[in-house]
Parts: C-alpha cells; structure tokens; sequence
C-alpha cells in the first residue's frame, strides 16, 4: 500500500505509544517486520520543544523512510505551524492524534476529545494538511462514546480535506483500553472512504490479523500493546499474512539478541541515567511477552526462584553495566544457557561502571 509517494514494505504498522515507541524502539520494529513507526506524540506547542523529552521524541537519525511524526492538539494555528517545523526537521509524513484517550490530553481539547467537535476536526486538519507539502495522516478511534460513534463522518470529512491515511482503533474515547475493540465502525469507515484505513486495537497474532482485515476490509493493520517485549510479532504477522502459516517462533539466542541490543541502544539514546530506567519497563515487558514461549520443563524450582531473584535485581538496578550483566544471569536462569554474544566477554558498559558497593555486589551475580 501507499501513503503518497512512500510504498510501504508490509502493510504493518507500529502504533505510537508515548513512552514506548521512542527511537530504538521504531528502529527495533522497522528491522523485524514493521513497514510504518511513527514518533511518540509530539506537542504542537512549540515552547515546550526545549525539553529533554521533546527533543528526544523528534530525533529521527538513522530511521528509514518513511519517518513519520505525530503531532498533538487542539488549536489549528499551532498544530499547522507545529507540522511544518516537524517537516523542516526531517518529517516525511506528519500524523494527528485523534486517538489518545488520557485525560492530560482530552482535558486540554486534544486528542479523542477532538472527536466531540467536528467542526474544529476541519478547522485543524485542513489547517495541516495547507501547512505542509508531505502526506498528512490521522489517528483516530471511532468516537467519543458508545452513542457518539461519528468515525465515519470524522473519516470523510479528513478525505474531504486531503488526509491520505486513516488508523481507526477499534474503541471509542470512553472506552480507553477496556473491553474487546469492535471492527464492524472500520468496516463503515473503510466503505465510506477511498483512502488508505489501518485496523488497530487487540491484533495479537498473524490469524488476529488476517481476521480483522477481512471482517473491515481495511488495507493495513496496526499493532500497539501486542509488540511490547515482542518487536518480531511483525515479522510473524507478515508471514502469516503471505503464507498462512505460523512464523517459528525466536530460538532463545535470538532472543537474547534482540533483548541485550535493544538495552544498549536505550543507553546510548538516552544516557546512562535514564537510559537503565526506561529499560526497566521494556524489560517487565520481554518478561511478560517472550519468556513464557522459551521456559524449559526441565528447570526446578531453585531455577525459576533464581530467575525471580536475579530479575527484581535488574529491575533495580542503577547503571547499565550492571543491568546488562544480571539481565544475561537472568535470562540463562530463565531460558537455559545464553552465551555471551561476542564469545566469553562480559558486554562493555555504555557509560561509567557502577562505583557503590552495592552496585558492584550485584555485578558479581553472574
């Protein structure tokens, strides 16, 4: 499918997440599968872009094509202005947020608020879509609440105005995360529109996938919540898609891989600061998502208490050295034997090694 002149590798898409899909996290799913990442929510007010986290959120090196931004709020005058300095700043397709149901956002008339006025939905996305020369997208969910579904009419009225895609998760504002997401409302958006429609909203697994596009008809789907701690479900997805069978699952190694890599690309994005502390969440997350699939029959109880043990550790841990050394102890004690991957070395610390004693007790785990 296209959005523009950009022809994606897969119909796949990586939904924005604020505080998940920062730069390593896009780049992490681009390489396994997905053909579309777009930034964390950036805020359309410009005097807030001196921030750390703002100028985190448009830092775009080294991303493929297409780099895609989202932008968030409520006024036109400033989101238009908002997407051209994005674009001046390396944006090859700017997204809207239509979609995020938090209360910090709705509260300030952005986001799925937005969908209660669609008189300001024109004013704002016509606003963008004169702003700038590159293809203007919306995220958007299917209305306010379960009586206010106008997803059709918000979808038309942005096709009327020259959006070129649409991603329609499958739940309304009032529903947030909860519940089962509903497709028949794509399915109507999609038959009310002749641009491009991503499916979002409980997409899990390639059959998920091929279920939800042909119960919407939509061109493309997107994946939020099912790729924390599991980046490779594009790559299942895709194949599933092409085939109809299942992609084999990660061996353990490749797990390891992906894991460790994923850290030191965290600390060297953010720092050793903050870096050991946004690992902490995607680490919950690896978890959560991927160990259940590797854990040996054969481990005892002793194994898996070592496991748990050695986990709340790297959770706590304060420097990356440390953490990188106790996630490989934890993922041996989890999965089996996990070689280091340069051979027998211990990984090189991003930054300065710990210097408390405490620090250096835990290093000594593995």
């Amino acid at each position: 499918m296209r959005i523009g002149p950009y022809e994606l590798a897969a119909p796949l898409a990586l939904a924005p997440m604020a505080g998940v899909t920062d730069r390593p996290f896009r780049l992490l799913c681009r390489r396994l599968g997905a053909g579309l990442a777009a930034s964390e929510m950036v805020t359309s007010d410009v005097r807030l872009w001196h921030t750390p986290k703002s100028r985190r959120r448009m830092d775009h090196a080294g991303e493929p094509e297409p780099r895609v931004v989202q932008i968030a709020g409520g006024e036109p005058a400033m989101m238009a202005d908002a997407a051209r300095r994005n674009v001046d700043l390396g944006a090859q397709i700017i997204d809207i947020n239509m979609g995020c149901p938090a209360k910090k956002v709705c509260n300030r008339a952005a986001g799925s608020a937005l969908l209660r006025d669609e008189a300001l939905v024109a004013d704002i996305l016509g606003a963008v879509v004169r702003a700038v020369e590159v293809p203007v997208t919306l995220k958007m969910r299917t209305g306010w609440d379960a009586a206010h579904r106008n997803g059709a009419r918000i979808a038309r009225i942005a096709e009327d105005l020259g959006v070129q895609a649409l991603a329609v998760h499958g739940r309304t504002r009032a529903d947030h995360y909860q519940g089962a997401a509903e497709y028949a409302t794509i399915r109507e958006i999609k038959t009310s529109v002749r641009i491009p429609v991503f499916a979002n909203g409980d997409i899990d697994s390639g059959a998920k996938a091929r279920a939800v596009l042909e119960e919407t008809g939509a061109d493309a789907v997107m994946i939020g919540r099912a790729a924390q701690g599991r980046p490779w479900i594009f790559r299942e997805i895709r194949h599933f898609l092409t085939t109809g069978g299942d992609f084999p699952q990660p061996a353990r190694d490749e797990v390891r891989d992906i894991m460790l890599a994923h850290l030191e690309q965290l600390y060297a994005f953010y720092g050793e600061h903050a870096g050991v502390r946004v690992a902490r969440k995607h680490l919950g997350w690896y978890r959560d998502a991927a160990m259940p699939a590797h854990q040996d029959k054969r481990h005892d109880t002793l194994s898996v208490t070592s496991a748990e043990a050695l986990f709340r550790e790297m959770r706590v841990a304060e420097s990356s050295l440390v953490q990188l050394t106790l996630a490989r102890a934890w993922l041996e004690a989890a999965v089996g034997e996990v070689p280091a991957a340069g051979g027998d070395e211990e990984p090189e610390p991003s930054a300065a090694p710990p210097t408390g004693g405490r620090e250096l007790r835990r290093a000594k785990v593995a």
